[in-house]
């Protein structure tokens, strides 16, 4: 069994990216586990801080890592919040208090221009010094809503509507949400690079 680490301590990441790989032969530790700080994502881009998360967690740790850099674009915000998901709201920044700004900065939108998409980039790193990264990326699109739906997901997803499932991305289960998602396109995209490079089998 080859050991990847995530450059993520999270535990509902690990789980996800270890369900997929743990079929071909590789264990995905969290770099907690090395006791791997976060690295400082000062990247422009979805894939700068890929990349960045990476190579960090590859050079402390010794072993082949995967990253993932992911958000939200709205058209209506210039494709913001963007890089700056997570702390969209500033300093304290949480679920809510994004979801808030969000609703805020689009009050007086109409429905037809709330289009949106979460945008997850996934980025492998064979050792620290790797200089061709094998990255890829997934894109899952949908549209803001006005009010907040459904108790399940995280981030934005109570905001977020699918209109292929015709409810947000908070009203569906872990399950299906992990067949569609931004995540689990790019996470099956970069299983089957890993393959054609013949680090999995």
């Amino acid at each position: 069994m080859k050991k990847i680490v995530l450059a993520s301590s999270n535990a509902g990441k690990v789980r996800e990216i270890n369900n997929l790989l743990s079929q071909h032969g590789i264990e995905v530790v969290p770099q907690t586990t090395f006791d791997i700080p976060d690295a400082i994502e000062d990247g422009l881009s979805f894939v700068e801080n890929a990349i960045i998360k990476a190579r960090h967690a590859a050079k402390l740790s010794g072993c082949p890592a995967i990253a993932d850099d992911s958000g939200i674009e709205v058209d209506a915000l210039n494709h913001r919040p963007g890089i700056y998901s997570a702390r969209y709201s500033g300093e304290g920044a949480n679920d809510i208090k994004n979801n808030e700004k969000m609703l805020g900065e689009l009050a007086d939108v109409p429905e037809e221009k709330r289009s949106a998409r979460y945008q997850c980039v996934m980025v492998f790193m064979r050792d620290g010094d790797d200089p061709t990264p094998i990255i890829t990326q997934g894109t899952l699109e949908g549209r803001i809503l006005e009010a907040p739906r459904g108790e399940g997901g995280f981030g934005y997803d109570p905001l977020f509507y699918l209109p292929e499932k015709q409810c947000a991305a908070a009203e569906i289960s872990l399950e299906e949400k992990n067949k569609i998602s931004h995540r689990a396109i790019a996470l099956n995209a970069l299983v089957t690079k890993l393959k054609d490079a013949g680090i999995i089998h």
